[in-house]
């Protein structure tokens, strides 16, 4: 490993055109860079996309060499600033001083944009009317429906789509190539399955096998990232089936030792692996409602080993 330093910072695209899988948005983003004409903008969608990637990859373009933190841009954590005090007085200061000569205006990224309190996001909102002039604002969220519909309408909303599975793959084994670490197809597949569609979590699990050997496999993968491999599931899912209760128990007992999976982990696993099961669809269905139930039971602090114990024998009865 050639920088002791986290690769999703090593390996953040620093332009628009490197953003991966979202070419439609790009183009509209360099649109607004072309005429200088950029309004306030939401960014919204799943986590690893690429938006906070797009945000700094926009001011970078924009400002160039003159890119200063907190005289041209400033990048803050919603979730650490979501109070009344810091729109009024950071976020405010920021806003209404004057852009340094030769700069159009200033741009506020918020991260996290969705976590702000509702009396907090009514500040930003007035921010926002008052100080346009010096300042475009970039609100970056998951859910653009937590943000209060005065900022949406002064906001021109782009919504970041999931990456595709191959995008990912090629991103992972890209790094793992730059880094000198043997990544195979079965451990390059691991990586997808935990990371959800999350290219920044995909990159960290990464690093995290890389920093344990220089050859990365399935097994290595879903221990770090403290998962069970799909067949150890489905072994014990299909055991249950079979009407084979003592196995079916004895098989998840094992399978808690030897990964120290949670309950909460261990039905997450399932319902996973319900949908490729060669079962009918009517089964799938109360498969997942006896998941839901169990959960809940869990959350309302069930004992993990009866609740789970339970679990399995009302599968076995499903078969009844």
């Amino acid at each position: 490993m050639s920088e002791n330093r986290p690769w999703v910072e090593k390996y953040r695209p620093r332009t628009l055109d490197d953003v991966v899988n979202q070419r439609g948005i790009i183009k509209r983003l360099r649109q607004f860079l072309k005429d200088t004409s950029m309004p306030h903008l939401i960014f919204a969608g799943p986590a690893g996309t690429g938006k906070t990637t797009s945000a700094l990859a926009m001011v970078r373009e924009l400002y160039g060499s003159k890119m200063v933190v907190n005289d041209t841009y400033l990048e803050l954590n919603a979730s650490d600033a979501r109070g009344i005090d810091v729109i009024r007085t950071y976020i405010k200061d920021f806003a209404k001083a004057r852009p340094p000569m030769n700069i159009p205006f200033k741009i506020l990224i918020l991260d996290e944009a969705d976590n702000m309190t509702s009396p907090a996001q009514q500040a930003l909102r007035r921010t926002m009317e008052k100080y346009t002039q010096n300042c475009r604002m970039i609100l970056i969220c998951n859910y653009s429906n937590k943000i209060i519909p005065p900022i949406q309408s002064r906001c021109v909303v782009f919504r970041f789509s999931s990456l595709n599975k191959e995008d990912i793959k090629d991103r992972i084994q890209y790094i793992a190539n730059q880094e000198g670490i043997e990544l195979n197809s079965d451990g390059a597949n691991a990586l997808l399955d935990v990371s959800r569609g999350d290219l920044r979590r995909s990159i960290n699990y990464l690093q995290s096998c890389g920093t344990i050997s220089q050859k990365i496999d399935q097994d290595l993968v879903l221990r770090v990232a403290g998962e069970v491999p799909p067949d150890h599931i489905k072994k014990i899912l299909n055991t249950a089936l079979s009407g084979q209760l003592s196995l079916a128990i004895k098989l998840l007992k094992d399978l808690i030792k030897e990964y120290g999976l949670s309950g909460i982990n261990f039905i997450k696993s399932v319902h996973r692996e319900i949908y490729d099961l060669g079962v009918s669809e009517d089964l799938k269905v109360e498969l997942s409602k006896i998941l839901a139930e169990f959960e809940y039971r869990l959350s309302q602090g069930g004992t993990e080993q009866i609740q789970l114990q339970a679990l399995i024998a009302e599968i076995v009865l499903l078969q009844e």
